[in-house]
């Protein structure tokens, strides 16, 4: 049973699950690997600097988050005066999804978009909490093969992107937990875009 089970297993009411899942997320924050979180941030700064694109793409909740993730990275970095970072979310286009879908497969949906885009030293950052999905696996292997540098923001117990990718931030859980999982992934972007921000609002002085 993981903790989430757990809490809800109590039988209290909404207040005291809402106490249970506050202190258990607040522990999860807690229990970050900072110098993790330092090193994506830094090869972040470092492709901005260098011009290079940054591609985003998860499934599900982690898809909205890719989303939010690419839009911050962006638009809320930038600083007038400033360089841009590039960052390209890969799940906003249903058009584009969908025929990759129907015409190859749902495991290509990332990696055909990279193939006609992807420049070597390019960034891909995959968001996932099992860190097993085929479409994020195969578009950090395609990747990865092509020069890029990958990263993944992983939950549960990483799955196979915790040794594929070259950077990874975790969130470690029980199996299962994605609702933590991706609570925490939020507040990553969050902490990356005001970070970033502050450098670039520095550099543009």
């Amino acid at each position: 049973m993981n903790t989430i089970d757990q809490l809800l297993a109590g039988g209290g009411d909404a207040a005291a699950f809402a106490r249970g899942y506050v202190r258990y997320v607040a522990d999860l924050l807690q229990r970050l690997d900072t110098a993790a979180i330092r090193r994506v941030a830094d090869l972040l700064l470092e492709a901005r600097n260098a011009g290079r694109t940054v591609y985003v793409a998860g499934n599900g909740g982690s898809a909205a988050t890719a989303s939010h993730w690419a839009i911050d990275l962006m638009h809320g970095t930038f600083a007038p005066g400033g360089a841009p970072l590039r960052a390209i979310s890969l799940v906003d286009s249903p058009p584009g999804l969908t025929a990759v879908a129907n015409d190859r497969s749902y495991a290509d949906v990332f990696t055909a978009q990279l193939e006609k885009v992807l420049r070597p030293d390019d960034v891909l950052v995959v968001i996932s909490a099992s860190g097993n999905s085929p479409n994020v696996v195969s578009a950090v292997e395609y990747a990865g093969a092509h020069g890029a540098t990958t990263v993944g923001v992983l939950g549960f117990d990483g799955g196979r992107l915790k040794t594929l990718c070259h950077y990874t931030v975790m969130v470690p859980t029980p199996k299962g937990e994605y609702g933590p999982v991706e609570d925490v992934h939020l507040v990553l972007n969050h902490i990356l875009t005001m970070w970033l921000k502050s450098r670039f609002a520095t550099a543009a002085r």
